[in-house]
Formats: C-alpha cells, sequence, structure tokens
C-alpha cells in the first residue's frame, strides 16, 4: 500500500497515459509530486503501484484528471491499447476531487470521503462497499466485465448492457475503448471526448457533446442529437458519427468510418463530403429516429478520393495535412 499526504492540491495524479503537456508545461512522470509531506513518490510510482493491484491512499485534497487512463493499457508507452493488469486497482482519496476525475478510466475503483468536480470522465458512482467513501468505476468496465456494482443514479440493463444517464452529469470519454456492444443514452450533455476509441456499441447524447467526439472511433456508433465541439471525428478508423451540426473542423487524419451531419460541418483533410445513398438515409432514420424527409438533409463525410495527402509538421510538433496536386 502507497500512503501520501498533500499539502495542496495537485493535478494528474495516477495518470496511466501520463500525458504529455499541460498549459504548455512538459508533464515528467519521473518528477516527485509535489507538496507531499515526509515522502518521495513521483508521478510513475503511484501509477506503477495501481497496476500492480497495490492500493494508492491519499490525504489531501486532489486536482485535476486523478485516475486518467486508469487500467488502460496505452499504446503509446508501447502496450496493446486494450485493458492492462491491476484491473482491480483501488485509489483511495481522503478529501475532495478536482475535474475530469477518471477519464480514459477503463479499469479498477475510486474511493472519495469528500466531493467531486464535474465535469467527471468515464466513471459513475455506485452504492459503496467502504464505509465513509463514495466509490466510483468505469462504465466501460461496468457494462462489459457485468460488475456487481450498483449505480447511485441513472438506470442499468446488465443483461442488455444498456445504460441510461438522466442524472444531469456532465461527463467526458463516455464508453472510452469499449469493445462490447453496450447501448448509452445520455439525457442532456456530454463532455468532450465520448466515444474515444470505442470499438463496439452505441452512445446517443440527446443534447450537446464537446470537442474530440468520435476521435479515434474504430467501430462503434456516436450519436449526437445537438452540436459537438472542434476536431469531432478526428483519426477515425471505423464506425459512425452522427451529429446535429458541429463547430470547428471535423475529419481530421480520418482513415475509415462515415461522419453524418444535418447542419453542414467544415471538415478537414482527407475528410470531405460525399454522395448519400438510401443505405445511409436507412441508417440515419433508424439512428435519430428521422421521417424520410428529414433523413436526406443529412450530409456525409467520409475519405475523400479526390486528392492525396501529406502529413506536413509544423514547429509546435502538431501535424497538417496537405493536399498533393
Amino acid at each position: 500500500m502507497i500512503r501520501i499526504e498533500l499539502r495542496c492540491r495537485v493535478d494528474n495524479l495516477c495518470d496511466y497515459t501520463f500525458n504529455f503537456c499541460w498549459h504548455n508545461r512538459q508533464f515528467d512522470p519521473d518528477a516527485q509530486v509535489p507538496y507531499q509531506n515526509d515522502t518521495e513518490y513521483t508521478y510513475r510510482n503511484l501509477a506503477d503501484a495501481l497496476k500492480t493491484s497495490t492500493e494508492v491512499h491519499i490525504k489531501g485534497d486532489v486536482g485535476k484528471r486523478l485516475a486518467q487512463g486508469m487500467g488502460a493499457d496505452i499504446r503509446h508507452l508501447g502496450g496493446t491499447g486494450g485493458i492492462g493488469i491491476g484491473t482491480t486497482s483501488r485509489i483511495f482519496v481522503d478529501g475532495d476531487v478536482g475535474a475530469e476525475a477518471g477519464l480514459g478510466m477503463v479499469a479498477g475503483a475510486v474511493y472519495v470521503s469528500g466531493m467531486v468536480e464535474e465535469p467527471l470522465g468515464n466513471i459513475i458512482e455506485v452504492h459503496s462497499d467502504v464505509a465513509g467513501y463514495r466509490k466510483f468505476v468505469s462504465i466501460t468496465d461496468l457494462l462489459c466485465n457485468h460488475l456487481p456494482e450498483v449505480p447511485v443514479s441513472g438506470s442499468l440493463d446488465s443483461e442488455k448492457l444498456r445504460l441510461v444517464l438522466n442524472d444531469g452529469i456532465l461527463r467526458g470519454t463516455l464508453c472510452t475503448r469499449c469493445d462490447c456492444p453496450v447501448d448509452v443514452l445520455v439525457e442532456g450533455d456530454a463532455h468532450n471526448g465520448t466515444g474515444l476509441l470505442m470499438r463496439q456499441g452505441t452512445v446517443t447524447v440527446t443534447g450537446d457533446a464537446g470537442m474530440n467526439t468520435g476521435a479515434h472511433l474504430n467501430g462503434g456508433t456516436v450519436v449526437v442529437c445537438g452540436v459537438t465541439g472542434e476536431f469531432a471525428g478526428a483519426y477515425m478508423k471505423c464506425g459512425v458519427l452522427l451529429v446535429g451540426g458541429g463547430m470547428g473542423y471535423a475529419g481530421a487524419d480520418m482513415n475509415g468510418g462515415a461522419i453524418y451531419s444535418r447542419r453542414k460541418i467544415a471538415t478537414s483533410p482527407p475528410a470531405e463530403k460525399t454522395r448519400i445513398t438510401c443505405a445511409d438515409m436507412s441508417l440515419i432514420r433508424k439512428l435519430v429516429s428521422a421521417s424520410r424527409f428529414e433523413s436526406i438533409r443529412y450530409s456525409k463525410y467520409e475519405v475523400g478520393t479526390s486528392g492525396k495527402y501529406v502529413s506536413v509538421p509544423m514547429r509546435d510538433g502538431s501535424l497538417v495535412m496537405r493536399r498533393v496536386d
């Protein structure tokens, strides 16, 4: 067991992704966690402990993005991209937790004695088995692995893998890495990254969704009745993203799949508008209960065939797709 006491809030604790940069500051996983009392643990120490199912107990309030990617075997760190070892890992926080806890989380449990700020990540509160703590588990884990947990809010049908979220809580990265035929309905809005890295299943959002909706989608279906934020469908490989409209550019570095939008949206190469077919319109009617007339009004976007594109590295390290004539 690891015990750590904090004098001030610290972001990115127990982060399986060690994701690169926050506010233009490089995140070093081997740096010591600041504001510790009488211990010298690094960020990596905490994540590695959890991967061996060693409990991590934190005394004090915790900052943003606690347990990001918890349970995932991250591909850019040499993993498989699926769920890794240490799936029974547990984090205990004696204090409050900042926003976006459990982003991309696919396994394990987080116990909190205090408050958890919204938006949440891919987690839902369930009835706790430890007195004095609220318990949160991954929505992906809850549905795909038939966890014997009872959600505090919403409606769960374990046999049909169906979950209705109607508690008004804003959540991001819903159903991340899901590889089973789930059916999740969000009655309201969703935060960033809905359907991130999904391989199977359907997520329907009756309201709006944030940035990176359907990013890296690899076989699932994401439906947003309202408007999505920027970078919807970025890096899509397979699957369906259906939206009412979108902000910014959609389909950046798209490799496959299809984006449907009721309102015209701007796209990034190689995504471009293509002809909508009768099969497309049938799918739209099925997903959003649209009439035949309404389905005709949708536009379809997919990887274009009108030209070739190359990746051009920019000074800030990002890549821009440019057409080669």
